[in-house]
């Protein structure tokens, strides 16, 4: 039996209009892979991927930071309420095979260095340039601009 890939989508809860449709097409691309996606399971890009995921025959995992795992958006399907607030942004990049982030802030920021910590690879999908920091992850760190580079690009690393 082969294992399904696990995508994380990270970003922000408030954002504009135009990256919430991003994130729906980004979450019905990823379904379409065969991929299960993974996320922080509240609103802005989380809840906007789950449904694009959901349109797309997904299965959706989120990593609540509160302890009831109803405050899940209503595309989640396996709701984990971890009651580790911001610390959830550990379990959501470990669990992950490919974390692609989707705009977002500090939380966001704090899950890409997490997730090139743990050694996973990053698509930064009109989000924040680590390079400019000084941050240079060979070949783990990849800049897109669109949805679908984005999931091209996961999927070529989940074949590597």
């Amino acid at each position: 039996m082969s294992k399904l890939h696990v995508i994380g989508v990270i970003g922000g809860s408030v954002v504009p209009a135009e990256v919430l449709l991003q994130a729906r097409e980004l979450g019905k691309e990823i379904a379409s892979r065969g991929c299960m996606l993974i996320c922080g399971g509240m609103g802005g890009v989380m809840e906007a991927a789950c449904k694009g995921a959901k349109e797309g025959g997904g299965t959706t995992i989120g990593i609540l930071p509160g302890e009831d795992k109803s405050d899940a958006n209503q595309y989640v399907d396996v709701s984990i309420a971890s009651g580790l607030g911001i610390a959830r942004n550990v379990l959501i990049v470990r669990t992950a095979d490919v974390v692609i982030a989707l705009n977002g802030s500090y939380g966001t920021l704090s899950e890409m260095a997490l997730a090139l910590n743990l050694g996973k690879r990053v698509i930064a999908l009109g989000s924040w340039k680590l390079e400019d920091a000084g941050v240079v992850e060979l070949g783990r760190l990849v800049h897109v601009t669109s949805t679908l580079e984005a999931v091209d690009t996961a999927m070529q690393m989940l074949e590597q």
